[in-house]
């Protein structure tokens, strides 16, 4: 059985698998290139210090998952484009489902602070960490 933590962040990466054209990974290092449609990395990220309530315990969370978002194009206006419609995906892929099919108590992604990379011989890249802030509540930390 998956812990708490474990079954939002795998309902988080399910949900990001929904975007059309982007390929979506969970923790892994970036590839030595970016696919046509885009990349998402998901990272597991902080859950940071929990509220506690007494009677019944409880710890809830303001579990901080961390989207990284890259696409690649010839120019400014195509990486730009590739990029907003990609954020934009990723936010109606959220907006559709809230608690993550009941997994958790409420889901919203904060803006992301996109920055452009030059490659040598290749494409410049559009790239940004957008945080993800999972709301939810446990009775134990470790469950």
């Amino acid at each position: 059985m998956s812990t708490t933590r474990e079954t939002i962040l795998s309902a988080l990466h399910a949900a990001l698998q929904t975007l059309p054209n982007a390929t979506v990974l969970r923790g892994e290092v970036l590839p030595e290139r970016v696919p046509a449609g885009g990349l998402v990395i998901l990272r597991d990220g902080e859950p940071g210090e929990p509220e506690v309530t007494l009677s019944p315990l409880q710890y809830h969370y303001e579990h901080r998952a961390e989207v990284e978002v890259i696409v690649q194009g010839r120019t400014p206006v195509d990486r730009d484009a590739a990029f907003d419609t990609l954020v934009q995906a990723i936010g109606t892929a959220l907006a559709a489902d809230r608690t993550l099919g009941g997994s958790c108590d409420w889901v919203e992604a904060q803006a992301p602070a996109p920055t452009d990379l030059a490659q040598e011989g290749a494409e410049g890249i559009k790239a940004a960490v957008m945080p993800v802030i999972l709301s939810y509540s446990t009775v134990d930390p470790l469950i």
